[in-house]
């Protein structure tokens, strides 16, 4: 970029509109890097944004004479690493992997790999469907791994209580994410 340097000088100077020069011209690049890391549009799209919020956050910081690149994308990769930790300790990360596994075994041709990203904006959707008792006993028995004893003890319901709660949860959320059958057989 040609006045890079004026432009950053100007941004560690406070101007948005320096700012809006650089944020232009290093965002498609940017987006391309990310995308090749995580293979997701939307998480991409955050973790450029994010980028550029730390890069005006921190810009009186910056040292115009050193590689703003290096700086930029070293902010992005670290970000990229914190959603891969997010990702790797989200509840359904093991289900995923073991359905993508089984996926990629399968002589089955048609079957199709299932993109983790839209699978849980449908589950979170899906979840507001549900009744407050009837989400509350699914997060706490499926995602939590809380036993229906537990269960039935902490919200003083009987077992049996616990248990149609949960199979009408269960029964919405199959119906709500009937895309995504194969994948469910492992999650519910």
């Amino acid at each position: 970029m040609r006045d890079e340097k004026i432009h950053i000088r100007g941004l560690v100077d406070d101007s948005y509109k320096d700012f809006t020069v650089l944020y232009e011209y290093w965002t498609p690049h940017l987006y391309q890097f990310v995308f090749s890391l995580v293979k997701s549009q939307l998480i991409t799209k955050d973790i450029v944004q994010e980028t550029f919020v730390k890069i005006w956050i921190k810009r009186k910081q910056i040292n115009p004479d050193q590689s703003f690149k290096s700086y930029l994308f070293t902010i992005a990769y670290r970000i990229v690493l914190k959603e891969f930790r997010r990702q790797i300790n989200h509840p359904l990360m093991g289900d995923y992997l073991a359905y993508n596994n089984e996926v990629a075994l399968s002589e089955n041709t048609t079957e199709q790999k299932l993109d983790l990203d839209e699978f849980l904006i449908q589950y979170e959707k899906a979840k507001t469907k549900l009744t407050p008792r009837q989400r509350e006993v699914f997060e706490m028995n499926k995602e939590m791994q809380v036993s229906v004893s537990e269960i039935a003890d902490k919200l003083s319901l009987t077992k049996q209580s616990v248990r149609n709660q949960l199979s009408a949860s269960l029964k919405s959320l199959r119906k709500e994410l009937v895309k995504f059958t194969g994948f469910l057989f492992y999650v519910l």
